[in-house]
């Protein structure tokens, strides 16, 4: 599959109008703050409730809270790889994949579509929560803040990387990185918060 094929080669201004409903258009896109905060706070909140209505000792919640956003990154990865970039070879997937992510490699730098909408947000989190909580107990109030905050360092990092020329810090290296996925090879380079699964899995450039 090639994302950038010669009709959907990438575009540094403009967007694309997904849906004919206005309404459903509009709550397609969102500020990459509002999401942001939507996550913090919902961390925030489930670690709260940890410390007041669970045994859970500092030190578990602490390990779990790192888990989690290793455990993020890990699924970041896998989604970025085997889901947005899907093999299209049936009109269905190539109109899916083209809605979750291709219309993303053709306008890179459209800052309204860089993250899901709010709605969308709150909705996945609490399906996570109750889901994990069959699974986990109340060790998810520990490790599903440390999964939705790896979700919101990576909003954060993919959002400075479209919206921003490379900076001279730290950050620089994951621009770096994204930059080579989006303009040099698509099947390269899935990390964005961290290359880290890149190297493992050998899809570094």
């Amino acid at each position: 599959m090639d994302i950038a094929s010669e009709k959907n080669m990438p575009k540094n201004r403009g967007t694309k109008v997904l849906f004919k409903n206005p309404l459903i258009e509009k709550l397609s896109r969102t500020h990459i703050s509002v999401p942001i905060t939507i996550f913090l706070l919902y961390s925030a909140g489930l670690l709260y409730w940890s410390v007041v209505n669970t045994s859970l000792i500092p030190v578990i919640t602490i390990l779990l809270f790192f888990v989690g956003l290793l455990v993020f990154s890990l699924v970041e990865y896998l989604m970025h790889r085997y889901l947005f970039h899907m093999d299209t070879y049936t009109e269905l997937r190539k109109k899916i994949q083209y809605s979750f992510h291709g219309v993303h490699h053709e306008f890179p730098k459209d800052k309204d579509r860089l993250a899901m909408p709010p709605i969308v947000s709150i909705t996945i989190a609490t399906i996570l929560l109750l889901l994990l909580r069959l699974m986990m107990g109340d060790f998810v109030f520990a490790f599903l803040p440390g999964f939705l905050t790896g979700y919101a360092g990576y909003l954060f990092v993919h959002y400075i990387v479209h919206a921003y020329q490379p900076p001279k810090n730290i950050f620089k290296t994951l621009w770096v990185h994204h930059g080579i996925h989006h303009y040099k090879n698509h099947e390269r380079a899935f990390g964005v918060s961290s290359p880290l699964w890149d190297y493992i899995f050998r899809t570094m450039p």
